[in-house]
């Protein structure tokens, strides 16, 4: 866990350590963080080579990171709700349905922009 008694470049190599601890705790135990990485791989090239200019290439992409960076956010609502206990409650269960609903959102986001970007292209 997080030691206070660390300062400086120790303390943003320790915080690097507990990132990637949490990429991969994402990774292995949410099926939904796995799909998005895995969409992620062939979209972002895509994203690159449709965008026309810089700005295009970091809304496409931009648009695209965010949806992971929600469900990880979701995924850890999800565990903190579950290691309370695993009884039902009201508010547990509003807390997913919200946490889910982000990611929705930002899944939705993310089709609103590249329908913005693209669509005219087309015509």
């Amino acid at each position: 866990m997080a030691n206070h008694n660390v300062r400086g470049w120790r303390r943003v190599v320790h915080a690097f350590g507990y990132s990637m601890k949490g990429f991969q705790a994402c990774f292995r135990y949410e099926e939904a963080f796995r799909q998005e990485i895995f969409l992620l791989i062939p979209l972002v090239p895509l994203a690159l080579w449709l965008g026309e200019n810089p700005v295009e290439r970091a809304l496409l992409v931009g648009s695209l990171l965010v949806v992971p960076i929600v469900e990880l956010l979701n995924s850890a609502i999800e565990a903190n709700v579950d290691r309370v206990g695993p009884e039902r409650h009201e508010l547990s269960g509003r807390a997913k349905d919200i946490a889910s609903a982000a990611v929705f959102s930002s899944i939705a986001f993310c089709l609103v922009i590249w329908a913005i970007i693209l669509v005219p292209k087309l015509g």
